[in-house]
């Protein structure tokens, strides 16, 4: 590894060569009526004309952004009119896909200008311009080598490797400065490997150096990522697809893949974040060197399950050929790179709103369990409705350069998937909920309805009794107890069939997932307190995981119980999440039982799975004295991120999580 770039880019000293700011030009554009289309080229081309060339010390991979963060192209009067007409996703610019990056890399940016608008080219124009530059400094820093492969791509197609990853970073680098964000890496070793093969058997370049280029590579995820779009640092997408389906009835797990498993582990940098598909026939190998990334502490790799994911992306309607080529977006929601325009994130369904509004409009008129449920899912079919209602003329700034990964198509109009996805939050808290009302409330009849709401409503004080007994002594899930899991199963049937139909405006489908984002903070504050013992402070587990205070040491019993639902009905994603003491990965022994845990997850049916390697003590220690850990690194939902960097909410509920021993 090259120790003195590593040093550079971890000490963030990099970061002095920014040193322009764009005069913001968004009132000009207001007054000149200028079109979104041609807002957007005005100001990267603008952007890459500011842009001053810098290699740092042997540098292979390069590129890094010297502007700060450049204006928005509305004023915000524009925008305020815009979400007067238009549902506005998030920023409003496109994000959260995966593009179609073999086909410039294969093409080459002088190709693709030819069928271009009048702005693509601009874009082509001015970023080739930049590379003329990147190139003339090489040239005078006597830096042949990168001047060589700047003098083939982007503008021709990439032959070799290390043409292949420039192109690649020279493609990401202008993603992020057009203003598209969470922008996915895809199946990485899919479409980079014909590249390495190409350069092996030519005896172009031997192992050991394809790896120095690719930790190069690597590093230069890490570049510029302070500056992009996330709700804490980390949550940028920058997400790799590994192994899977090989289109012909294989499954990749080529020199690329181990690669980019030991590359992640010897950088232990947040990015990229390493996801690997695996079958029920994958070695237990691949597994193992996946748990030694783990052990690491990174938080990754996060499996997703192909038996189960490719036929449930074919049952909702996606072609054979699209499911087994599926990645993942920025976190965990199943895509397919090139052809999706899905907003795999559009909404969020809270579980323990539907139980909580339940109880207080109907648990004392209701004369059965099954009556109570009923109303149960009627309001999560109301959340679901309200959510889809609230979808209208969805609009996104127009893509110019984005558009060219695509054949130069509009995506923000739309593509071949269209599809919109929604998250169901606290699965665990509803699910222990019902467990427990059904149980004290109606089997029982141990505390009445009347009883129960006053105890919620108090925050459980003064009933020490009841808040020991629900949250201590009641069945959870996890425990693979079929009494609490049942319940969870029929949650997830509730919210899938919520959804099974419906079509949004674009034509596309909605889909249920059993991811939570940032919503399991959010829609916890919502409610207050829980019929699962669960207090008003207190946030529901993250994505598909036991309840936070659940009394838990068995692992096994955990995959027991979340596989027991029809995960291919909820297959939007969403990984279960399991919390390890990180020594338990000290012996080549234990972290052989890991590995063999995810294996039984996926054999199981399971559809995503994410592991933490944790220590609460050094947890607890960087809160107090940040400045030792500035490299310590958790997971926090679909990302990780440096512990230090996070706001405490996010820190304390890592602290809160569960951790197993095996």
């Amino acid at each position: 590894m090259n120790q003195e770039l590593f040093r550079i880019i971890t000490s963030h000293e990099h970061r002095s060569f920014r040193t322009t700011t764009l005069p913001d030009l968004s009132a000009d554009y207001a007054a000149k009526n200028m079109a979104p289309r041609a807002r957007m080229s005005d100001r990267f081309v603008r952007l890459m004309n500011a842009e001053a060339p810098h290699i740092l010390p042997g540098q292979k991979i390069v590129f890094l952004r010297t502007v700060n963060k450049p204006y928005d192209c509305f004023t915000e009067e524009e925008w305020a009119d815009i979400k007067s007409k238009h549902f506005i996703h998030e920023l409003g610019y496109i994000s959260n896909i995966c593009p179609d990056h073999s086909y410039l890399l294969k093409k080459g940016l002088l190709a693709a200008r030819e069928t271009a608008d009048e702005y693509a080219k601009a874009d082509i124009d001015a970023l080739l311009d930049l590379v003329k530059r990147y190139r003339d400094l090489a040239i005078s820093e006597g830096r042949d080598d990168v001047a060589e492969v700047l003098a083939k791509v982007p503008a021709n197609p990439a032959e070799t490797f290390r043409e292949a990853l420039q192109f690649f970073r020279i493609v990401h680098f202008a993603l992020w400065a057009e203003g598209n964000y969470h922008n996915t890496i895809g199946r990485f070793d899919k479409f980079m490997m014909p590249y390495l093969d190409a350069d092996l058997a030519a005896g172009r370049i031997t192992e050991e150096e394809a790896y120095e280029l690719l930790l190069d590579f690597f590093l230069s995820f890490n570049i510029d990522s302070d500056m992009y779009v996330g709700i804490q640092q980390g949550d940028n997408g920058q997400s790799m697809m590994l192994g899977g389906s090989d289109g012909n009835g294989g499954e990749i797990c080529n020199l690329l893949t181990m690669m980019c498993l030991r590359a992640s582990g010897e950088l232990k940098l947040i990015d990229p974040k390493i996801n690997l598909r695996v079958t029920k026939n994958t070695p237990l190998e691949l597994y193992e060197e996946g748990t030694k990334l783990t052990a690491v502490g990174l938080g990754f790799p996060q499996y997703s399950n192909d038996d189960t994911v490719i036929p449930a992306l074919v049952k909702l309607g996606y072609d054979p050929e699209d499911a087994a080529d599926y990645t993942v977006a920025a976190c965990w929601e199943f895509i397919i790179p090139g052809l999706g325009m899905e907003i795999a994130n559009i909404g969020a369904m809270s579980y323990p709103l539907a139980v909580d509004r339940a109880l207080r409009s109907s648990l004392a008129s209701s004369a059965t369990f099954e009556d109570f449920k009923a109303v149960v899912k009627a309001e999560i079919t109301a959340q679901c409705e309200s959510i889809m209602a609230g979808v209208k003329d969805v609009w996104f700034v127009p893509s110019p350069f984005m558009d060219l990964l695509y054949g130069g198509r509009d995506i923000g109009a739309g593509n071949k998937y269209n599809n919109f996805g929604i998250h169901g939050t606290g699965i665990s808290c509803a699910a222990d909920s019902l467990t427990a009302i059904k149980k004290y409330v109606f089997d029982e009849k141990r505390i009445t309805p009347e009883e129960y709401i006053a105890a919620i409503d108090a925050d459980f004080e003064g009933y020490d009794e009841l808040l020991h007994l629900l949250r201590y002594e009641t069945p959870k899930t996890g425990a693979g107890n079929d009494e609490a899991d049942c319940e969870m199963v029929w949650l997830t049937e509730a919210f899938s069939g919520a959804l099974a139909g419906k079509t949004n405006e674009r034509g596309g489908i909605w889909r249920a997932g059993t991811g939570s984002a940032m919503f399991y903070l959010w829609h916890a504050e919502a409610i207050g307190a829980s019929p699962d013992g669960r207090r008003n402070n207190e946030p529901f587990a993250a994505n598909y995981s036991p309840s936070l205070f659940a009394k838990l040491d068995n692992p096994v019993a955990i995959v027991r119980s979340y596989t027991k639902p029809d995960l291919g009905k909820v297959c939007n994603g969403g990984p279960l999440t399991l919390e390890f003491d990180s020594g338990l990965f000290s012996s080549d022994e234990n972290r052989t039982k890991v590995a063999s845990l995810v294996r039984y997850f996926i054999q199981s049916g399971g559809h995503q799975l994410q592991l933490n390697a944790v220590n609460r003590d050094s947890l607890l220690d960087a809160q107090a004295h940040p400045e030792k850990y500035e490299r310590l690194i958790v997971r926090i939902w679909g990302w990780s991120a440096y512990f230090v960097e996070l706001d405490k909410p996010f820190q304390d509920h890592v602290i809160r999580r569960q951790e197993y021993r095996m």
